[in-house]
């Protein structure tokens, strides 16, 4: 396991993260083992947030007897004072700890939403507050817009950022990670399989593991996902590979979407997700995940075409801030099914 030190935190974190965020969804003590076998084999970066289910619980539970062994993460989404303070307390207890490693104000995605949580009522100074008192040792920022969290961190108010970077998302590495580094910041890399769909997975993980990152955090539930995981990390990434890995990603990226859900769908089709995974589709086919998120999708992807009032300006395509072709993309889907 590779160890780097976190920014400026001083603490010395593991390149693999355990994302704790599917743990609600599997019995108690396969969660239970999950996370002590991780312990075991060196991670020890947990990450969480107060929006997944009980799956703080679960980490109290189930791994709090061992709480100086690993460093934990959380989130908070409120973005008043009040709320977050009262969100932040909640976790506290739930985690049956004194004092949270690293609060996040979590899924920020508009101007709107980081002037909420930055101004004097708002989330951050909240946050300030419970590290004032002990309880918070290091605050960041998560979110689903790489240009706009480079812009935000650039005034180092944070001691972290959370973003995607996996073989269908690479582009924190334009603005964001850079400007992280000269803020001597933590960066932790999310979702290397995008939910799912990249495979195969030791060549999804080794892309983030290969770039400038200090964790990459994977949701895992079993002990055999925690081995799968590590055993993608157990080499260095040489030159040639990442020169690889790097040219999949410019192929695997070209749909430019960057999961910000600015778009909404009025029939319900999940668009990002068919956007990020519509090239990674074409080029390696669907891991089982995948396939079921098409297969339950089926009926609002094959009626995207016949939505009338989409049918000469997609409403998805208004709201997005990137101009994407997301109707034909949709349209294009429908033929996984034919």
């Amino acid at each position: 396991m590779r160890y780097t030190t976190f920014g400026s935190t001083g603490y010395r974190v593991s390149s693999l993260g355990f994302g704790a965020m599917n743990l609600p969804g599997v019995p108690l003590e396969q969660a239970r083992a999950a996370l002590n076998y991780a312990l075991d084999e060196g991670i020890n970066y947990i990450d969480t947030a107060a929006a997944y289910r009980n799956s703080e619980e679960i980490i109290g539970e189930c791994i709090s007897h061992r709480r100086s062994e690993y460093f934990l993460a959380t989130k908070t989404g409120k973005r008043d004072y009040k709320s977050a303070m009262e969100e932040m307390e909640r976790s506290l207890s739930r985690m049956k700890t004194d004092v949270i490693d690293l609060l996040q104000i979590h899924y920020v995605n508009t101007v709107q939403e980081f002037k909420a949580a930055m101004e004097e009522n708002g989330a951050y100074q909240a946050a300030l507050e419970m590290k004032r008192k002990g309880h918070v040792r290091f605050i960041g920022l998560t979110g689903h817009r790489p240009e706009l969290l480079a812009k935000w961190i650039s005034k180092g108010q944070f001691d972290q950022v959370l973003f995607h970077l996996n073989l269908a998302q690479p582009f924190a590495l334009d603005e964001l990670i850079p400007e992280a580094t000269r803020q001597q910041m933590g960066k932790t890399a999310m979702k290397p399989l995008s939910g799912g769909f990249i495979q195969p997975v030791s060549q999804a993980i080794r892309y983030p593991y290969s770039q400038d990152v200090h964790v990459t955090i994977s949701g895992m539930i079993s002990v055999d996902e925690v081995k799968e995981n590590i055993a993608a990390m157990r080499e260095e990434v040489e030159d040639d590979e990442r020169r690889e890995l790097e040219t999949l990603a410019a192929e695997l990226g070209a749909h430019n979407c960057r999961r910000c859900n600015y778009c909404s769908c009025p029939i319900g089709v999940t668009i990002p997700d068919i956007m990020i995974s519509s090239q990674v589709r074409r080029t390696f086919g669907l891991l089982p995940k995948g396939d079921g998120f098409y297969q339950k999708q089926k009926d609002k992807i094959l009626s995207c075409a016949d939505y009338e009032p989409c049918k000469d300006k997609p409403l998805c395509q208004q709201q997005c801030p990137y101009h994407l072709p997301m109707r034909q993309v949709v349209m294009e889907a429908a033929g996984y099914f034919g």
